[in-house]
């Protein structure tokens, strides 16, 4: 089985957005607009979502199954106040819901967090346990910055986040670490703010002692992890002066990385720096780089066409494309099982 571990349901029913503009204009206007989303969309229109679209790259890739959260620019954690962001969430995981429902064989669900600006992360807890016990889901997204590119949350390893930590510990499911729109101009979303945060995450969790405390924690950073592979040297460097231990035995037992890195040079890069045991794969699509590669004549996000290019043992293909995704999320695991 091919597991793609990072998808984003990109190409939604345009009444989600319907509701989204139409929850902006009661901010503005200071009106309460209740979450309904939903019962605008009907199955078929999810079907004609999905079927010319990721479904579609499903088929031709030779990919088995995805795993599926909402999309992450949408998030936007910054606009509006707490019940906005709950019920924008609320809205676009039970829409994930109604997707894996409709091809079980083809989705997974992982879920958006109600997160907003100086609220709490245990606020978020509610909607997590919801989407994992009733729901089905087997992860979630975790937003660094929900100021959206201002960065005024305190750092992953910061007491902050512990209470919501304890939630995703007793679940026993995963965070990918995942950032959403940029509202600050210096930032581009996904070719500079994602980066970014993926690197950002990376060395918070270096320069703090939150496997100590939850050692059995589990993060996926995105896109490759960021700079972090291509600068792995100054990572084990920054180890060594901090006197903490070497990263693979400090970091290595809870920081994964995914392969949505949209060229076969840097795939080969994160194959050499990162253990296999850390990577698993992910494309993805439908999302941030939707052309096709001028130069291979294939789309930049087909990254399993890289790892079937360089993959050449047996053991290694077996576990960035199932065996350490049924590792990391035993939550799909156990569902596979069945």
């Amino acid at each position: 089985m091919i597991i793609d571990c990072h998808g984003h349901y990109t190409t939604a029913p345009a009444a989600l957005q319907k509701f989204r503009d139409e929850q902006i204009a009661g901010l503005k206007a200071n009106i309460d607009v209740p979450s309904s989303a939903n019962t605008r969309i009907s199955d078929d229109e999810i079907r004609d979502s999905l079927e010319n679209a990721q479904l579609k790259l499903q088929r031709a890739r030779g990919t088995d199954l995805t795993i599926f959260s909402p999309r992450a620019s949408a998030m936007a954690h910054h606009i509006g106040n707490e019940t906005t962001s709950r019920r924008w969430t609320e809205a676009c995981n039970d829409l994930i819901h109604r997707v894996v429902s409709l091809y079980p064989q083809n989705f997974i669900g992982v879920c958006q967090l109600p997160q907003s600006p100086g609220v709490a992360p245990v606020n978020s807890a509610a909607e997590l346990e919801r989407c994992v016990t009733e729901l089905g889901f087997v992860g979630c997204n975790l937003n660094p910055d929900p100021s959206g590119g201002h960065w005024t949350s305190p750092p992953l390893t910061d007491r902050h986040w512990y209470p919501l930590y304890e939630k995703m510990v007793e679940l026993d499911v995963p965070a990918m670490v995942h950032v959403s729109a940029s509202c600050n101009p210096n930032f581009h979303a996904t070719g500079a703010h994602y980066i970014n945060a993926d690197t950002t995450a990376f060395m918070q969790f270096l320069s703090g002692d939150l496997f100590a405390d939850f050692p059995t924690l589990r993060f996926i950073i995105p896109h490759g992890g960021g700079a972090v592979p291509y600068h792995w040297g100054r990572y084990r460097g920054l180890a060594q002066d901090m006197n903490r231990p070497p990263l693979k035995d400090y970091l290595l037992k809870n920081v994964f990385f995914d392969t949505c890195v949209y060229h076969l040079p840097g795939i080969e890069l994160l194959l050499k720096v990162i253990p296999v045991d850390n990577i698993i794969f992910g494309s993805e699509m439908v999302g941030a780089v939707r052309g096709i590669d001028p130069e291979s004549g294939d789309y930049f996000d087909d990254t399993k066409s890289y790892l079937d290019a360089l993959l050449k043992c047996d053991a290694d293909r077996h576990k960035i494309f199932e065996g350490n995704a049924r590792r990391v999320f035993p939550r799909l695991d156990a569902k596979l099982a069945r």
